[in-house]
């Protein structure tokens, strides 16, 4: 009898990319993944390129690696691509040591880290600025008072024929 197969871990509209051993602490590191959480792709690309930190290059990678998957592997339109998730990992650490005064030593850490982004289609309208984001809900504030009033002008008349 054969095995079953898993069900996938990822939706179908998703592709996914990683990075072992970026060299650098998963706290400076998560601080780029935050920085494209859910944002376009696009945009999240040009956050990275002037990124001042020294492991966007890394993220901008992974990231660009994402894309490709989604456009070759899952043919997922790239301007609708959002960056679902990208989570950071520890991995492992290299200890060496420093000379110090009399004779001593001192440790040191050097981290290393993982990343992975998932990126995914989704609305693009649902990802704008801020500005952009008020401006639809004054519109759509706008739209449901004008259909209030329709409506109430409407039962008014019905209100009044009823009443003749």
């Amino acid at each position: 009898m054969a095995k079953t197969t898993n069900k996938p871990r990822r939706a179908d509209n998703e592709a996914i990319a990683k990075a072992r051993y970026i060299k650098g602490s998963e706290r400076k590191l998560n601080l780029l993944a935050e920085m494209i959480r859910g944002k376009l792709a696009a945009r999240a690309l040009i956050d990275l390129e002037f990124s001042r930190k020294r492991m966007s290059l890394e993220v901008k990678k992974v990231l660009e690696s994402a894309i490709a998957n989604a456009e070759n592997n899952h043919n997922l339109d790239v301007d609708r691509l959002v960056v679902k998730s990208a989570t950071v990992g520890r991995t492992m650490t290299m200890k060496r040591f420093h000379a110090r005064g009399r004779g001593r030593s001192a440790g040191v850490e050097k981290p290393f880290s993982n990343i992975t982004i998932v990126v995914g289609e989704g609305g693009a309208e649902k990802h704008k600025t801020k500005k952009a984001a008020a401006e639809a809900k004054v519109k759509e504030g706008a739209k449901k008072k004008a259909s209030a009033k329709k409506s109430a002008g409407k039962t008014a008349k019905t209100e009044t024929k009823a009443g003749e």
